[in-house]
């Protein structure tokens, strides 16, 4: 059975601090191609957001900040290729359906590719330029699998694995959250 990303939502920042915020459950992918017109560097505000941690929800076509590693169907993976396909038509110009499709399913097999963990993985996503290229760097988070008395003083997920090289960034969410 094939493995997809789906749009995970702990809490409501994602609708504060992206253009639109992916709705909990939509499938997704990493969604690095909406930047390909952007100058990197003077992205700003929401779009920014978007660009610095957001996967890109198949449904809305919102961000998300986390994606949960998910069982899918034939039937659900060739329903979020076709959706992924119109999408590249309709707001990016693709020729035709032939080469939307094909950017599609490249795109749907690189989110396939980070689903080598098991069901209920979370991964986050950081994109920076950095020398005039995008890079991406992914980190996988696993449910704490260690018991405490007070749950409220804990994280819910411990960072597994991490592959950042950069200053740690700290956005102003009161300040993107107008923009």
């Amino acid at each position: 059975m094939p493995r997809l990303l789906r749009t995970l939502r702990l809490d409501p920042s994602d609708t504060l601090v992206f253009p639109r915020a992916a709705e909990p459950g939509e499938w997704a992918v990493p969604g690095g191609f909406c930047f390909w017109d952007d100058t990197p560097e003077t992205l700003t505000g929401k779009r920014q957001q978007a660009f610095r941690g957001g996967f890109l929800g198949l449904s809305s076509f919102g961000w998300s900040t986390l994606v949960e590693v998910t069982e899918a169907t034939a039937a659900e993976r060739d329903a979020a290729l076709t959706a992924l396909a119109d999408h590249i038509r309709a707001a990016y110009g693709a020729p035709d359906d032939a080469a939307a499709r094909g950017a599609a399913e490249e795109e749907l097999r690189f989110a396939e590719s980070l689903c080598d963990q098991p069901p209920g993985t979370v991964l986050a996503l950081t994109r920076r330029n950095e020398a005039g290229e995008v890079r991406e760097a992914f980190r996988t988070l696993h449910r704490r699998e260690t018991p405490h008395r007070d749950f409220g003083a804990l994280p819910v997920f411990a960072i597994a694995e991490i592959e950042e090289d950069g200053p740690e960034e700290r956005p102003d969410l009161t300040r993107i959250s107008r923009s």
